[in-house]
């Protein structure tokens, strides 16, 4: 006699992988829109659930006028979260244009990557601390950026550690340790951050922390061997976590920081998915690196005041 335990859990997953666009014939969605209308289900589902979580909570609240208010703004923050949903399902689908479609999954072999980043647009050299600011009315952001003599082993690349810092009037906000490596064409590659973060000197938190390899991550390369004008490129990811995107904008910019005058400078314009209304402006001077970012919503400027090789 056949065993028909699983029979109903069979049946109810077929609508599930039917949904996945694995149809007879092989007539195939293309699968970086499916992921973003996924990711769209996933992120809505979220907000529902949050919902009904929020009216649990308010519920138990004794009072009848705050009950009542407590709902009401868990609706409000319900709204909100669906049509947040909506604009990154858009942003995402834009992006399935812009790169031309496909899975998202480069293969790393370890016999294809070097042990120095000397990019000329991104060369991390054991040793170098780059420091910047963004001063404006309300508070100083400090950031340093420590090219240190670390390596982790990840997916079998030695990547080299760089840590970051970031303080805001004098308190530490974040501390993080970037994994970056470089392959033998010149191509900079993100393998991935852990990201400490911090409020009133306690550790908060480690958001914005991913892996390449863990959970369905991939690397992204954050500087290309020789950048492209219109160029688009996956600087990470790892779905619903880490998206950041980069596309080449000119190669022959001026630019002026606190650290000097750069000619022949690499713009790029930096954005997520996951925040489509947050741009970033960067520049990078060749045989030096990342110089300065500008948000043109906001006119906020990161600037290079000071290099310092060890």
């Amino acid at each position: 006699m056949k065993n028909f335990t699983h029979a109903p859990l069979l049946v109810l997953a077929l609508p599930l992988v039917a949904g996945l666009g694995l149809g007879a014939g092989g007539d195939q969605k293309d699968p970086c829109k499916q992921m973003a209308f996924e990711a769209y289900r996933s992120c809505t589902n979220e907000a529902t659930s949050d919902l009904w979580l929020a009216r649990g909570k308010c519920t138990n609240i004794a009072d009848l006028t705050e009950r009542i208010e407590c709902i009401t703004e868990a609706y409000g923050e319900f709204v909100e979260a669906r049509s947040e949903c909506w604009e990154i399902r858009g942003a995402r689908l834009e992006l399935c244009e812009d790169l031309g479609g496909g899975v998202y999954a480069p293969e790393i072999d370890p016999a294809d990557f070097v042990a120095v980043i000397d990019n000329p647009y991104l060369p991390f050299i054991p040793g170098t601390t780059f420091i910047y600011e963004t001063v404006d009315p309300e508070e100083v952001e400090h950031i340093e950026v420590i090219v240190t003599d670390d390596t982790i082993d990840i997916l079998g690349v030695e990547c080299t550690v760089v840590r970051d810092t970031v303080t805001v009037d004098g308190e530490l906000v974040e501390d993080t340790y970037d994994w970056f490596a470089q392959d033998v064409d010149g191509n900079v590659w993100y393998f991935g951050e852990l990201s400490l973060n911090y409020e009133d000197g306690e550790l908060v938190d480690i958001d914005g922390s991913w892996k390449a390899g863990v959970d369905g991550a991939y690397p992204g390369i954050v500087m290309p061997a020789s950048p492209q004008i219109g160029e688009v490129n996956r600087l990470e990811f790892l779905l619903r976590e880490a998206e950041d995107v980069a596309v080449a904008l000119s190669l022959d910019e001026s630019v002026q920081v606190p650290y000097g005058a750069f000619s022949g400078c690499l713009q790029t314009e930096d954005y997520s998915p996951l925040e489509p209304d947050a741009l970033e402006y960067k520049y990078y001077s060749p045989g030096l690196g990342f110089v300065l970012e500008i948000k043109p919503d906001t006119g906020e400027r990161l600037e290079l005041i000071d290099v310092i090789y060890n």
